[in-house]
Formats: structure tokens, sequence, C-alpha cells
């Protein structure tokens, strides 16, 4: 899966206000919730439900991977598709990453809970990518949700 199968423009924010690692918690629910929809005689996971799932996956271990990522990320019933968001914090925010730094990009996922197989493929697809440094400058540099996106298509597009 590509990460262009995952973002739209309404669900990255590159002026992302969070002081600490529970306001980008929440405000990236915010984003992931924008672009869920209702399951079959259901309704849409509200941003409380997203933020309950990244939060408790947050506690099992840190999300924060290094290099000025973070990549929360949880599982719900009822979703049908993956959903992605962006975050870009330039002065970061401590995450509890495995080198000690600030996450400065935090891409949220959010998926199905029958797709497990699924998930993991789309993690490692977010890491290859945000492995990269020249990317992650440009993605700091990106001054509004189109320009982010249209990095992440360039590098990572369908």
């Amino acid at each position: 899966m590509r990460l262009a199968e995952l973002l739209t423009v309404d669900r990255i924010d590159t002026d992302l206000d969070a002081r600490d690692k529970g306001d980008a918690i929440r405000a990236m629910a915010k984003l992931l919730a924008s672009g869920l929809y209702p399951s079959a005689g259901g309704s849409a996971p509200s941003v409380d439900e997203v933020e309950r799932v990244l939060r408790e996956r947050e506690a099992v271990a840190s999300t924060g991977v290094g290099d000025g990522v973070a990549i929360p990320h949880g599982r719900l019933p009822g979703l049908t598709r993956f959903v992605g968001a962006l975050g870009i914090q330039r002065g970061g925010v401590a995450f509890d990453a495995i080198d000690g730094r600030p996450a400065s990009i935090l891409f949220a996922l959010i998926g199905p809970d029958r797709a497990a197989g699924e998930h993991l493929k789309c993690l490692a697809r977010i890491s290859r990518v945000l492995r990269d440094d020249a990317l992650r400058a440009r993605l700091l540099g990106a001054d509004a949700p189109q320009r982010a996106l249209d990095i992440v298509l360039e590098v990572d597009g369908a």
C-alpha cells in the first residue's frame, strides 16, 4: 500500500498544535477521525474512540521510532479501510522515542482490527519512506498541507 492511498490533504496539519505527547495523540486522532466513515449499519468512530485506541497502543510501547518521527497507530472494529494522517510539529514533542529525540513528524494510522498483516505492511511502508533524511527535511519545510501531500506523493505516489 502506498502512502498516497492513506492520506488526503484534509488529514495533514503542517502546524500541529501540540505541547506534549498527549496533545499530539489527540490532534492526530482528530485528523484520523475526519477520514473515517460509518460501517454498514453503524456510525463512524468518534475522535474519542480513535484517541483511546492510539493511547492504548502507546501504553504498550512508544511509537516514537527515532530521527524525529513517531508513528502512532491502532486498529478499530468495524473499519473497512486504512486511514492515515500526517502532523508536523517543528518544535517537536517528547514521544519517548528510542533515540530520545522529540518527534517533529507524526504519521498516524488507523485500520480494521481484522487486518493485522496489512496493518504491519502499512507501518513498514510508512517507516521505510520516513527513514529518508532528505524527505524528512522537506516535510519539515512544508508550509501548507497541500505542499506536504505533494512531497509524499512525489516520493511514494500511486
